[in-house]
């Protein structure tokens, strides 16, 4: 039997991931972005993979140009977040309110959060090689620091999720084992 919490977890899945990815897109770019300015989305092209211009943050011209490429990433973080609503809201017909405290909902969440850090680590910081999490003689470990603690957000988001206790249509018969009709 599926769990359930409002809806079941299938249909809480894509919504929170794709809010877990634009929230952790927020986190990275509110956080490493603004506030400690540790990197910006153009910050290594002076040591990229793919020959993109090098707009030295330093340099006024460089930080406008980098400034230019956060906002368009938090655009697109903003995007995945209203999409994600739009498909919760899309989805969820029954006791919406219970559905917002719900494991399944932010253990999926926290699982999008991860892959966000997982692809955007090894696109942006391997493979593409454009900015890294923090630059200096440590950048790799940093790099992978982030890649470690976005495998972390997949596994207890999953394990989050899975606990989710059953609650909505047919939930007490989930919760004694019987078939949902």
């Amino acid at each position: 039997m599926e769990r359930e919490t409002g809806a079941t977890a299938g249909v809480l899945r894509l919504p929170g991931i794709v809010l877990g990815v634009g929230l952790g897109g927020f986190v990275d770019g509110i956080l490493l972005h603004q506030v400690l300015q540790w990197h910006h989305m153009l910050s290594s092209t002076d040591t990229d993979n793919i020959g993109v211009r090098y707009y030295d943050p330093e340099t006024v011209s460089g930080l406008e140009m980098n400034t230019l490429w956060d906002g368009l990433f938090h655009t697109v973080c903003w995007l995945a977040v209203l999409i994600g609503l739009a498909l919760l809201h899309s989805r969820v017909t029954y006791r919406r309110r219970q559905v917002w405290a719900s494991r399944v909902l932010w253990g999926w969440v926290l699982v999008g959060w991860g892959l966000f850090n997982l692809v955007e680590g090894i696109v942006d910081h391997h493979v593409l090689g454009i900015h890294h999490v923090h630059g200096g003689p440590h950048r790799l470990w940093w790099d992978i620091g982030f890649l470690v603690l976005g495998a972390l957000l997949v596994a207890v988001g999953y394990w989050l999720q899975r606990s989710g206790r059953p609650s909505g249509p047919g939930a007490a018969a989930a919760r004694r084992g019987g078939q949902r009709s």
